[in-house]
């Protein structure tokens, strides 16, 4: 890797260790979970669809309706993964929640059988370690004073699995779409499936104070753009491995800030299956990236 590469894989990881942070103060503030993941996704599509329109709405006419539906997909399983993400710190520590949305790379590997393709031995062992260190945390039952660690560990997971999903069924037209295409149509069907849920469960779109819109805008920002998308582009100049174990550096920024901000120090369980699940997912990425490199597709936290 060059030193450019270097830098900005720093400067990544720093943005996506910020967004746990983030959506705790806007929960803080009152500010529901699905208020939190709409207008992290409208502002980003905000940002990105002008760039689609004017650059980029040759590629979505070229679509065929399959992979119209694909895309369609791809962002209501997008959109569900920050539904369930962002609700999860409502529950649980951010260590555990930050760890724990990091298995997506396990679930993709796990479904590799359902869409004909082979995971090695190696791959499965590092898909049994990190199942195991999942366990551990989700056996931990000491919260500080958090609400119901069980339930925003489930939460977490499911936010992993929707992730894999999301990009298990968006893969294909990946391959057909530029990545700010892709990005700006997803973050804009994930903004729209998140409003509708909105509208349907009565959950406010306005009426909160100011510090909220300055998180929301830090969320688009920082781990939006100046993380996943920077890690997306570097996928395009470094390898696949670097680019998603260097991401498994997240939750333990995620972790050192919950502790300085929030001083919220998570228990030895949680700290050992912590461990144990980067490792696991660290074993499982190494193993598929010569496969499947599309596997360690960066996802969203």
């Amino acid at each position: 890797m060059q030193r450019r590469h270097v830098v900005w894989l720093v400067v990544s990881v720093t943005a996506v260790s910020t967004s746990a942070v983030l959506i705790r103060a806007a929960d803080d503030l009152g500010v529901p979970a699905l208020t939190i993941a709409f207008y992290r996704c409208a502002l980003a599509s905000v940002v990105l669809l002008p760039l689609v329109w004017f650059g980029h709405r040759d590629e979505l006419k070229a679509l065929s309706p399959a992979s119209r539906w694909l895309l369609f997909g791809s962002g209501l399983a997008l959109g569900c993964h920050f539904a369930a993400w962002v609700s999860s710190l409502s529950y649980t520590s951010i260590a555990a929640s930050s760890v724990l949305v990091q298995t997506m790379p396990v679930w993709v590997a796990l479904a590799g059988p359902l869409v004909g393709e082979h995971t090695s031995r190696r791959g499965w062992v590092g898909i049994f370690i990190a199942l195991a260190g999942t366990a551990v945390i989700a056996g931990a039952s000491t919260g500080g004073g958090l609400t119901d660690p069980a339930l925003g560990d489930a939460l977490a997971i499911a936010g992993a699995i929707f992730a894999a999903v999301y990009v298990l069924i968006g893969r294909k037209v990946r391959q057909e779409l530029s990545l700010v295409g892709y990005a700006g149509s997803v973050y804009a069907v994930a903004a729209a499936a998140l409003g509708a849920a909105m509208l349907v469960s009565g959950t406010p779109f306005v009426g909160f104070p100011a510090e909220a819109w300055v998180l929301f805008a830090a969320m688009t920002a920082g781990p939006q753009f100046l993380g996943h998308t920077v890690f997306n582009h570097l996928l395009g100049e470094v390898k696949a491995s670097v680019v998603s174990v260097a991401l498994l550096a997240e939750p333990i920024g995620a972790t050192l800030l919950g502790l300085l901000i929030y001083h919220e120090r998570p228990g030895p369980q949680v700290v050992v299956g912590a461990v144990v699940v980067l490792a696991g997912v660290a074993v499982t990425v190494l193993a598929e990236s010569s496969a499947r490199p599309e596997v360690l597709s960066t996802g969203e936290g």
